[in-house]
């Protein structure tokens, strides 16, 4: 196997590598801190499509991890990439947060229950039996079926809670159509991230907590695959996946010296 070259970007998730429920992981702080004066390009990426790169820079804040808005990335804004690249100036129902709703708006989406082009599925806390009713009877009208990420369940303090992933079985169960997921492990989400920051794949890595996400959707878009132990995969875990990550280290703290 080649040897790769020097690591001049990188790319990391946020749940679960910087911060667990709510609170920053050890050496967090620093791992940033370190980006950002190194001026390499990077970004903090996230399958969660609830909130805005803003709505996010502004809770990082709070945690004590300084995060520029322009380096986060969200599975709403490459699913509003795609789409753009797709179908300019189309129509949606989308249901989500801000972070779904403010990305559309931005590539110039109209929202709208009237046959619409798309049926765009996000992040919501708040799933009402109303809006899954429409968009069923939307894709069975002809919409085509787009979901933010496949993630079946998200992190709480409370314990797991159903995700994007879980709600769209439910609608592929009631229409017989599987949604397109532009969130990880897509390599799509990768690619739209490393080229909104000038980024190439060959000189990038990716830092993630998950196998079947991080890992795979950095392997798959051609980057060097960094797993951290202080998120969902657990050491048992990974001898279980076909693929391996380019290194597996204890913590983020772990990588502060490699930048």
């Amino acid at each position: 196997m080649s040897e790769r070259k020097p690591i001049d970007s990188w790319l990391t998730d946020m749940d679960g590598v910087l911060v667990h429920e709510g609170i920053p992981i050890p050496g967090a702080d620093r791992f940033l801190k370190r980006l950002r004066e190194s001026g390499k390009p990077f970004l903090v990426l996230t399958n969660n499509s609830i909130y805005t790169p803003r709505d996010l820079q502004a809770r990082l804040a709070r945690m004590g991890l300084a995060v520029p808005v322009d380096n986060i990335w969200t599975s709403a804004l490459a699913t509003a990439k795609f789409l753009d690249a797709q179908r300019p100036g189309g129509t949606a129902y989308g249901i989500g947060e801000a972070g779904l709703t403010t990305a559309l708006h931005d590539i110039g989406y109209i929202l709208t229950d009237q046959e619409p082009d798309y049926v765009v599925l996000g992040e919501t806390r708040t799933y009402s039996f109303e809006s899954l009713t429409k968009a069923i009877r939307l894709i069975n009208d002809g919409a085509r079926f787009i979901c933010t990420n496949p993630d079946e369940t998200g992190p709480s303090a409370e314990g797991p809670l159903p995700a994007a992933g879980s709600v769209a079985a439910l609608i592929t169960k009631a229409t017989g159509k599987a949604p397109y997921f532009a969130g990880k492990p897509n390599p799509l989400m990768m690619r739209t991230g490393l080229n909104a920051i000038g980024a190439h794949s060959e000189t990038s890595a990716m830092i993630g907590d998950r196998m079947d996400t991080d890992v795979l959707a950095g392997l798959e878009a051609g980057m060097e695959t960094f797993l951290v132990l202080t998120g969902l995969t657990k050491p048992e875990d990974i001898d279980r996946y076909p693929f391996r990550p380019s290194t597996i280290v204890d913590s983020i703290a772990d990588l502060v010296d490699l930048i």
